[in-house]
């Protein structure tokens, strides 16, 4: 008879455990709508607000920077770069002609280096294609070359560092 009673006991306790869970996921399905549209409505005031991750604030700023307009520039073309020069309060636009000796990175960060001959020395500047001070990028030529950089270009001088013409581009 002990043995009956605590049986009924414990079963009486499962139902009353049962009844306990069943009543609160009730009143939680019920306040889950409500509760979602409360979640929902603080999100959107967030992308209003600009509240944004660290990593999505990145992305945007890199999407508002990127270029569109900028040709397609290959290693051995010979590109006139226009650059921004700030004098005081005047700005203007420099050109940078020469050989585009190697190119790197990707997106926001690619970069290039163009070299040229000034007064018989070597001058290589890089420029980020996608930066203010880059105002303009022109392929003035195309260059045949086999190399992904053009680094031997420096050792050379005179008419032997002279590249092909490409005509197929």
């Amino acid at each position: 008879m002990a043995t009956e009673s605590t049986e009924n006991q414990a079963a009486d306790q499962v139902v009353d455990a049962t009844e306990s869970t069943a009543a609160p996921a009730a009143t939680a399905s019920t306040a889950a709508p409500a509760a979602t549209a409360v979640q929902e409505k603080p999100a959107a005031t967030k992308a209003k607000t600009g509240k944004l991750s660290a990593q999505e604030l990145i992305r945007a700023f890199e999407a508002e920077q990127l270029k569109d307009e900028l040709p397609d520039i290959y290693v051995g073309d010979t590109v006139k770069v226009g650059v921004r020069i700030r004098e005081g309060n005047k700005e203007r636009v420099q050109p940078y002609e020469g050989v585009v000796i190697a190119k790197r990175h990707g997106g926001l960060n690619e970069t290039i280096t163009v070299r040229r001959i000034f007064q018989g020395i070597g001058v290589e500047r890089v420029f980020m294609l996608h930066s203010p001070q880059v105002a303009s990028v022109n392929v003035e030529r195309r260059g045949k070359v086999r190399r992904a950089k053009l680094f031997y270009l420096r050792d050379r001088v005179g008419k032997a560092t002279r590249v092909k013409q490409r005509f197929d581009r």
